[in-house]
């Protein structure tokens, strides 16, 4: 039998400036205290994404930590590669060789990127944690069914929380684990080792922490040094809230749940939505649990995300791309 010809390219390997326009995008993922917990480099022709575990903060759930913020770096990098018109295939790590490998992007066949790729990756430099008070409108079910289908697309699953009773249990969850937190002396003093002046490359300023906490929010915003809110100048009363979850919790499942993270901040993002994120129920295993058992859920709970409309905010700097680029 003669073997099937094609005209189809065949995948050459990245090179240095494929990397570095790639890694310019996935400098601007989301991570925990904006820590960006990353390191990039080539590999044969591939890209490893690699945990930095010298900046990894302090906290109960520091790898966990390392792996959600480096899979969202994972997902900027393959729209950005996309946008090339080099796509990626998202391996595993290489194995225990490579500790610290939390996946390689292998180079799939060229084409031209998609419509909805451009618009993600057009949304990049546009997101950031708005840690502001939200408008008091609500957010159409046509953007919602698009939230949670672009965690779907990703393996993962985004519960939208829905309901007066249910949101405010959900906040006692958030609130009770920020509460465990807070008391270990550790732990608080981790958070101030973050805070930073407003033209530092990581870590959270004033400016961008938002509002100093008050007792009376519904859910509370890291206490990053923020500034003292205006007098009738509250939290929004009923956020829209949701919870995005992977089908387990292995090393892999919290890596591509950072992707999933990553492309359903960036789908709110292109709809004109803001977001904050709430780590504090994942960080503390007592209230992680309460939180699946409320959900219904079988797998695991990655991140909580107050959704709604905002004002423009004021995103956290970005250490230099060429800082975590590995050249060997």
């Amino acid at each position: 039998m003669q073997p099937a010809f094609t005209d189809a390219p065949t995948p050459a390997g990245y090179t240095p400036e494929d990397l570095a326009a790639a890694v310019e995008a996935a400098i601007r993922a989301p991570s925990v205290h904006n820590s960006q917990p990353w390191r990039f480099r080539l590999a044969g022709g591939a890209v490893d994404v690699c945990l930095d575990r010298d900046r990894l903060p302090a906290i109960p759930a520091r790898d966990w930590a390392g792996r959600v913020s480096c899979g969202a770096a994972v997902f900027n990098l393959r729209l950005a590669l996309a946008v090339l018109g080099k796509p990626a295939v998202v391996a595993g790590p290489s194995g225990p060789a490579d500790p610290d490998v939390v996946a390689r992007l292998v180079p799939d066949r060229p084409r031209p990127a998609s419509g909805a790729e451009r618009t993600l990756y057009a949304a990049i430099s546009r997101r950031h944690s708005n840690r502001m008070p939200f408008a008091d409108v609500n957010v159409p079910p046509d953007l919602r069914s698009r939230l949670r289908e672009a965690a779907r697309l990703e393996n993962a699953w985004l519960d939208l929380v829905i309901g007066t009773s249910a949101v405010a249990a959900l906040a006692e969850v958030v609130h009770a684990a920020n509460r465990v937190l807070l008391r270990d002396e550790e732990y608080a003093a981790e958070l101030d080792r973050w805070r930073r002046e407003e033209t530092a490359p990581d870590g959270v300023s004033a400016r961008a922490a938002g509002y100093a906490p008050e007792p009376q929010d519904l859910l509370p915003i890291r206490p990053f040094g923020g500034r003292t809110r205006p007098a009738g100048r509250d939290y929004e009363p009923e956020p829209l809230v949701a919870v995005l979850g992977s089908a387990s919790d292995r090393d892999a499942d919290q890596v591509t749940a950072g992707q999933a993270l990553e492309r359903v901040l960036l789908t709110a993002t292109a709809g004109g939505l803001a977001v904050s994120l709430f780590s504090q129920p994942i960080e503390v295993p007592a209230a992680r649990e309460r939180l699946r058992v409320a959900l219904g859920r079988t797998g695991a709970p990655q991140m909580v995300l107050r959704i709604g409309y905002g004002r423009p905010g004021y995103p956290s700097l970005r250490r230099p791309a060429a800082s975590v680029i590995d050249r060997s």
